[in-house]
């Protein structure tokens, strides 16, 4: 099997979320924890690799994917989709806009797209500007995020410190017109040198318009939704034969743990909701973790019923995440919680956890990789663009939700546990 669609991922749970969207389309979906060492051997239709990039230093992130799309294009990809955040988590230093820059030239294409909305999660672009719900993406909560705060709702302001070739729009006015008027307007922006084109969305049907004007371009980016069309319009003229589904959920064992690293508005929320339910739970303080390292944490946890679905989280306000920043610095305040709940997701497998919830980008990725996982089944969706995903964990059967931080209801907890 070729592969037809490949695509690349700046974090686990973004992997996830687009891995997801693509399998409502009943098409085999392949994600890869990581560039595989392997050649490709059975490759899907739709290839995803999960890379733990988002944050990375530019020069990495582009050395990451440029091998990333090597690899893919071995497996057969002839179109490529780069996948970053619906709230483009980027700061001017970000490698978004240099990773497309990388890839085109890799790819001899002379323009690509960037439409991070998601509508269904409240994501829209209008007139070039970001919103999460009805704020501005630079008043929404997001302007607080410990990594990357977003203060600046323009993504054409945002884009072009970053790339070195002229940025445009195609605005929501062109959009409602058509997938030809879009494509024409994209043309004229081509034969004046606009390499990068930011193009508004406010509805999935804006996003399957987008999809028909560009779905033939060597090279899309945006967030999930905007490739979620593809797979139909692959069907509908032959280029991929009709799949059989999903991947059904495997029997799993009920023994969970809930492990929460994202300090998100939606996180906090569900934490709160999932406190109600009176499950065992245990709160991270990283500056305690500095001190006293893991080994408290994890004799609590192997004191714990796992069938209750215990929660460890490190989810807290602003201004909790701010102060552990100022006094152990930004980046060693992140990497203390994600080696403890990385710790935690190893500890809970062996003593017999089969389903393991996860809350934020960058704790997915530091537990994935703890757990020595390299490929993950897509399963049903819990909410959108948050499916149950199957694995090997050194020779057990374990079911993963990773879950973004802003996805899901206030009962997300709960409501995953119960849909597998």
């Amino acid at each position: 099997m070729t592969t037809v669609l490949g695509c690349i991922a700046d974090d686990f749970t973004g992997a996830t979320d687009l891995a997801g969207l693509l399998a409502r389309s009943g098409v085999p979906v392949s994600l890869r924890i990581g560039i595989p060492d392997a050649p490709p051997a059975d490759p899907a239709p739709f290839e995803v690799i999960a890379l733990k990039c988002r944050t990375a230093p530019a020069a990495q992130a582009v050395a990451e994917c440029r091998a990333a799309l090597e690899w893919l294009q071995r497996a057969g990809a002839q179109r490529f989709f780069w996948k970053y955040c619906s709230t483009f988590d980027s700061t001017p230093e970000g490698n978004i806009g240099p990773v497309a820059e990388a890839l085109m030239a890799d790819l001899g294409a002379s323009q690509t797209i960037y439409c991070p909305a998601f509508p269904e999660n409240g994501r829209a672009i209008f007139m070039g500007h970001l919103f999460v719900g009805r704020m501005l993406l630079a008043q929404s909560p997001m302007k607080d995020h410990p990594l990357t705060p977003m203060r600046d709702s323009n993504l054409m302001s945002l884009l072009q410190p970053q790339v070195t070739r002229p940025v445009g729009l195609a605005d929501r006015l062109t959009v409602a017109k058509g997938a030809d008027a879009l494509r024409a307007e994209l043309a004229d922006l081509d034969k004046a040198g606009v390499a990068h084109v930011v193009v508004d969305a406010v509805s999935n049907d804006d996003l399957t318009v987008i999809a028909k004007a560009c779905h033939h371009m060597p090279l899309m980016t945006g967030g999930s939704a905007v490739a979620m069309p593809l797979p139909m319009l692959y069907l509908a003229d032959g280029t991929l034969a009709a799949g059989q589904g999903p991947a059904s959920a495997p029997a799993v064992a009920p023994e969970a743990v809930i492990l929460s690293g994202s300090c998100s508005v939606m996180t906090n929320a569900q934490v709160a909701a999932y406190l109600e339910t009176g499950a065992p739970r245990l709160r991270l303080d990283p500056l305690d973790l500095a001190t006293r390292g893991t080994g408290p944490v994890l004799h609590w946890l192997m004191q714990q019923d796992l069938a209750a679905a215990p929660l460890i989280y490190a989810t807290a306000d602003p201004a909790s995440v701010r102060d552990a920043q100022e006094k152990l610095g930004r980046a060693r305040a992140g990497e203390i919680v994600e080696q403890a709940l990385a710790a935690c997701a190893t500890a809970a497998r062996d003593a017999g956890a089969r389903r393991i919830v996860v809350a934020g980008g960058e704790t997915a990725g530091a537990v994935t990789q703890a757990l020595d996982v390299t490929r993950l089944d897509i399963g049903q969706e819990i909410a959108p663009g948050v499916p149950w995903t199957f694995c090997n964990s050194q020779g057990h059967h374990l079911a993963l939700a990773l879950k973004s931080g802003n996805f899901g209801a206030e009962t997300f907890f709960r409501d995953a546990l119960e849909r597998l």
